[in-house]
């Protein structure tokens, strides 16, 4: 994982934090509920995504104005498949919203750049068989 997108995370979480009024005490409640551990440094990339998810219940509303339409950052391993998922958009005019979504419905993961490789690779074949799908609602 990218040393950047655990950043950003943590960023985001502390962000939130902030944001939502949380004292010290709340804000390690909300960590320890959501993943037994009371600091932020020590989450892994599935728990950052878990605790950022239950900051917006909470009420946050995060911006991500400045990643829209962009991919994601995500591991050297994973570039290339993030590039297809990102032509596969392209073709098919959707936004990066809507990979995310597939990741969320399939995988339990708020964004795309939490998959694994094998993850994004069932994400591309998702949006393979979405643009049959939409190929066979279009009059020839």
């Amino acid at each position: 994982m990218k040393p950047d997108l655990r950043r950003a995370d943590l960023a985001k979480i502390h962000m939130a934090k902030k944001e939502l009024g949380l004292d010290d005490d709340a804000y390690r409640d909300l960590l320890r509920a959501e993943t037994g551990k009371s600091s932020s440094a020590d989450l892994t990339g599935n728990e950052r995504a878990r605790v950022l998810l239950a900051l917006v219940h909470a009420g946050w509303k995060p911006k991500d104005a400045k990643t829209n339409g962009r991919p994601p950052m995500v591991a050297a391993n994973s570039t290339s498949l993030i590039h297809k998922i990102e032509a596969q958009l392209t073709s098919q005019k959707r936004p990066w919203a809507y990979a995310h979504g597939i990741a969320q419905r399939m995988f339990k993961l708020e964004k795309v750049e939490h998959c694994n490789p094998d993850q994004l690779r069932k994400v591309i074949a998702a949006l393979a068989y979405d643009q049959k799908r939409q190929a066979r609602k279009e009059p020839a």
